[in-house]
């Protein structure tokens, strides 16, 4: 097949998404596709919009994937696009934008602009259960879809289970570590006062992500740990390499990273994959990686009480730490993988490329369209 990937800025960001996109791209590849890379610039999209969707009707394609973050490039080109392209237009939702945390009137916009670009698509691949249900509930009918779970098998490195037994049992501070780029959504002060409210022999914090991606959130940061008296309980790494990011998987003991909204979370499973307990919040889809209280915890958005008293119960109770990392590790082995996921992807793609099926649906959503512009 000839297959269109459409995304926001450079593939090698660092993200869970882009990852996915990376990953999906290249087996797509090993298997004998051809597969380019539209790559639109972000924020000036807005500069290419006309002459994308002419670009796009002119491609042979069998396929065009879009990452919908760029649903604000594409929420136009692609109502040109479908009575243009016979080519079925596919959707991979990581996450909603109108689904994370925002004011009223910010969720209303990022919600229609996405309902917009949802009803103009064929098919979607989603990297869970909890974001297909929300883009099911805002579309209100269901489409042809896959749940493609992430894997967390990227790392070839390992652990064994005496040596997470011999980890849990040291002696010292809990030591916690977060991954992720540091933006408000993923609540880096909330873990930050987490940590200010328990005694200083109680636990560390490693930082692992980029601090360049939101710099007004990181001098905040930066002045909450000064301000608290966290200098010396909180260690900033920046982004690191992934031999670096597996030496602090393997040295750490427990996970947090307790965002306001996550579509999956794959460094939750990645650190599991290491026998890491993952914290995370209720928000999302974690609760599809976490059994509460078995190999990892969810707490309310926010709720930093909860957040210090599980992190001091973990550090007072190895047993109990020893407990959730063995399991968090099994859970981890039960996992689809990355070939797995991918397998399954290429299958729907496959099927999906069938025209008969994609005009079918192309009829259905004008049909929907009419009905709501006459409501």
């Amino acid at each position: 097949m000839h297959i269109g990937m459409a995304i926001f800025g450079s593939p090698e960001t660092v993200t869970g998404g882009y990852l996915y996109n990376r990953t999906l791209v290249k087996y797509l590849r090993d298997m004998g596709h051809k597969v380019d890379i539209i790559s639109q610039p972000y924020p000036k999209y807005y500069l290419n919009i006309f002459s994308l969707g002419k670009h796009l009707r002119q491609l042979p394609l069998d396929v065009l994937i879009q990452d919908e973050a760029t649903h604000p490039a594409f929420f136009l080109v692609n109502q040109y696009l479908r009575t243009r392209v016979s080519y079925p237009i596919i959707s991979i939702v990581h996450h909603l934008r109108s689904s994370e945390r925002c004011s009223a009137w910010q969720k209303w916009l990022y919600g229609e602009i996405e309902r917009r670009y949802l009803m103009n698509i064929d098919g979607f691949i989603f990297n869970s259960q909890t974001t297909l249900r929300s883009v099911e509930g805002m579309m209100g009918a269901k489409y042809p879809s896959i749940v493609a779970y992430p894997g967390g098998n990227r790392f070839s490195d390992r652990i064994t289970e005496e040596e997470i037994a011999i980890r849990s049992k040291d002696p010292g501070p809990l030591r916690i570590l977060f991954v992720g780029n540091v933006i408000r959504r993923k609540e880096v002060h909330t873990l930050l006062e987490a940590i200010g409210q328990l005694p200083h022999d109680v636990c560390n914090l490693t930082v692992v992500g980029d601090l360049f991606m939101d710099k007004s959130y990181v001098s905040t940061i930066y002045r909450q740990v000064k301000e608290n008296g966290l200098t010396d309980r909180v260690l900033f790494l920046g982004s690191i390499p992934d031999n670096e990011l597996i030496t602090q998987f393997k040295a750490s003991h427990v996970l947090v990273m307790p965002s306001s909204y996550e579509g999956f979370g794959i460094v939750y499973l990645e650190g599991m994959g290491f026998g890491l307990p993952a914290i995370a919040s209720t928000a999302g889809g974690a609760c599809e990686i976490i059994t509460q209280g078995r190999d990892g915890l969810l707490i309310p958005v926010g709720d930093t009480v909860s957040l210090a008293g599980h992190l001091n119960d973990l550090h007072r109770d190895r047993d109990w730490l020893l407990s959730m990392s063995l399991n968090a590790h099994r859970r981890f082995e039960s996992r689809p993988t990355w070939q797995v996921t991918t397998d399954n992807i290429q299958v729907f793609l496959k099927t999906i490329a069938n025209n008969k099926i994609v005009q079918t649906y192309r009829q259905r959503r004008v049909e929907l369209t009419a009905a709501d512009k006459n409501k």
